[in-house]
């Protein structure tokens, strides 16, 4: 994903969806003609080749598009909508399922992706890309008008070949904002994969869901998302900020989870369906926060890299939450709570909006905004408590990180208004932030 978010950023957006676009005609083509062992097969290696550009290059373009378009102020209601758009799509797909044919599913899936394909080509606008800093005009208008802070326009460079995993790595460490966000968005990926296979296993194993029941789950749940993105988000996001949704979506997330770790009957799941309303909103919260620390000639790289740390994070929470599920499952579970790994994807959650608001309140008596942004401390809190939770049950360091982190709020505006030198406290700030992400990086 970052190499194909940098070259929408060198060659131009439209020419680089064009390509995740087009690839994703020729899976459904397959089973829409034959629909045999064999051919089950090829669709299944290519679905695989396809989707590692497709699934997350249309979602990083397309992201960093509508950042070439709107003005600091409209996106977030831009990017709400995105992925209301395509929550909706989910939600007509799976209506269309019910009323169609197994044969006619896989024509209409072609069908579809070939109007959007024909739709680009026409319709979309080229977003003319700046492929060098120097070319960037010096007065700007307000759809290009970007604060960027300070760290982030002096280190962060264009890459004008194909980046490297070492550019990459230095592109994620140049921006202390960008890196904590990078962090976040990986333990709340880990925290979302958990509650999709683990989840599902767990529903299965605990009230014999079959696949008619899971579609109706999700379909319920991408629902209320998709009036939420398209709604909510636009009328809330100017209002609040996107730091309060981040905050509200976390805490719907925890909510639900808690409800169905102690749910005693089948309705309960559904009930708790409907707090995705909230829910939905943290990941194009978080998209805009990102958004908004980077330069125009950066957003396709930034947004890739933090689209491939997701998937990274998807993969990865299976291993670690499917055990878990299955030994509380099972008659060897350490005591009698079956939905104690549910309750754990819940707390990680809850964790992330505590530590938010206990560090915000604290930084928010400190004025020199040209040291530290109200983003950086809440990101830094998320980092510190997400790390307390998901490091605690490895290395029996969740007491200590606790402390560490209440001890560090609290001191380190005092630190600031002793500290004789800017460049002293950002290097502090810095170490900081290394010592953290040393973990994930």
């Amino acid at each position: 994903m970052p190499i194909i978010g940098n070259l929408s950023d060198v060659y131009g957006r439209k020419a680089l969806l064009t390509v995740p676009v087009i690839l994703s005609i020729i899976p459904p083509v397959i089973l829409a003609y034959r629909r045999t062992k064999k051919f089950y097969y090829v669709y299944y290696v290519l679905r695989t080749l396809t989707g590692m550009i497709c699934d997350g290059g249309i979602q990083c373009v397309s992201l960093a598009y509508v950042a070439d378009h709107m003005s600091q102020a409209n996106r977030a209601s831009a990017i709400g909508i995105l992925a209301g758009v395509g929550s909706a799509a989910f939600v007509f797909g799976t209506l269309a399922d019910h009323f169609l044919s197994t044969s006619q599913i896989f024509l209409v899936a072609t069908f579809a992706s070939t109007v959007a394909a024909v739709y680009m080509q026409i319709f979309l606008e080229d977003t003319a890309c700046f492929k060098d800093s120097i070319e960037q005009p010096i007065l700007r208008t307000e759809m290009e008008d970007i604060d960027l802070d300070r760290e982030t326009a002096k280190n962060i460079k264009v890459f004008k070949k194909v980046p490297s995993l070492k550019d990459v790595i230095c592109f994620l460490k140049k921006s202390a904002t960008f890196s904590l966000a990078a962090s976040v968005a990986f333990l709340n990926s880990l925290a979302e994969g958990g509650e999709q296979a683990p989840f599902q296993y767990f529903l299965k194993a605990r009230f014999h869901f079959k696949k008619d029941n899971f579609a109706d789950v999700m379909l319920i749940a991408n629902i209320f998302s998709a009036t939420s993105q398209l709604l909510l988000m636009p009328m809330l996001a100017p209002l609040t900020g996107e730091e309060v949704l981040l905050c509200l979506g976390l805490t719907a997330g925890f909510s639900n989870l808690l409800i169905d770790s102690v749910a005693q009957k089948i309705w309960i799941p559904y009930t708790a369906a409907l707090l995705p309303i909230f829910t939905s909103l943290v990941k194009p919260s978080l998209q805009s926060i990102v958004s908004k620390q980077i330069g125009l000639s950066e957003q396709g790289i930034a947004q890739g890299c933090i689209s491939s740390i997701s998937s990274t994070a998807n993969i990865l929470s299976p291993f670690i939450y499917s055990p878990l599920t299955a030994l509380f499952l099972s008659e060897k579970a350490p005591f009698p709570y079956p939905g104690f790994s549910i309750l754990c994807i819940g707390l990680a959650w809850v964790k992330f909006v505590f530590f938010v608001y206990a560090v915000d309140s604290h930084y928010s008596q400190c004025n020199d905004k040209d040291d530290i942004s109200s983003q950086d401390a809440k990101l830094l809190a998320a980092v510190y408590g997400l790390r307390g939770f998901f490091c605690s049950p490895l290395v029996g360091r969740g007491n200590r990180l606790f402390y560490e982190c209440s001890v560090y709020s609290f001191l380190y505006p005092v630190a600031k208004s002793r500290v004789s030198s800017r460049e002293d406290l950002k290097g502090c700030r810095n170490g900081m932030i290394r010592e953290n992400l040393s973990y994930f990086l």
